[in-house]
């Protein structure tokens, strides 16, 4: 699969001919990397409680489980060409579970942890796609390729900081229970 076949989809080069590899892309990886996107940015924004915000969380959870799955799926098709998108997939999940764990067994400075290992998965899934597309994106195809990289990081890891030293949000203590 790496004879440089190409598929054009709605303007977006992707680069391969083969059936199931299109299936698993269009019909799972962009919807659910789609999702990932909306409902993390929407419980991020949500207020920090049970309800709305969990059961975001919840789902932002399982479907970059299935994102992950689908691009280790894809990785493994295109190894030589992918096998950095396999490891931003699994570092991260293995952030967002983090973030998951430390809130659900209430680890020493759990707001902390979830926050951070939340906040950190969300801005890896944005580098896995700026990696992988920013070459065929507006504005972003004329950037050197190590911006793709580093933009995602320069914006949201300065976020994450406000939200730790925001004082409603990660309090010193970690006993906290707002996000309970």
């Amino acid at each position: 699969m790496t004879g440089g076949e190409t598929t054009i989809v709605a303007g977006i080069e992707i680069p391969s001919t083969d059936a199931f590899f299109l299936a698993v892309v269009l019909g799972l990886h962009i919807p659910l990397g789609l999702a990932c996107v909306a409902i993390g940015a929407i419980a991020m924004s949500s207020e920090k409680r049970r309800g709305r915000h969990s059961r975001l969380g919840t789902t932002y959870f399982w479907s970059l489980l299935a994102l992950v799955a689908s691009a280790t799926l894809l990785s493994l098709m295109r190894w030589a060409e992918n096998h950095h998108l396999f490891v931003l997939g699994v570092l991260s999940f293995t952030c967002a579970w983090i973030g998951r764990t430390a809130l659900r067994r209430r680890w020493w400075y759990w707001v902390r942890l979830h926050i951070a290992g939340m906040g950190l998965s969300y801005i890896l899934v944005l580098v896995a796609f700026y990696v992988d597309n920013g070459r065929q994106l507006p504005l972003w195809k004329d950037l050197p390729h190590f911006m793709y990289w580093l933009i995602p990081l320069a914006v949201g890891i300065p976020l994450i900081v406000r939200a730790l030293l925001w004082p409603p949000l990660a309090p010193a203590r970690h006993d906290f229970h707002l996000m309970r």
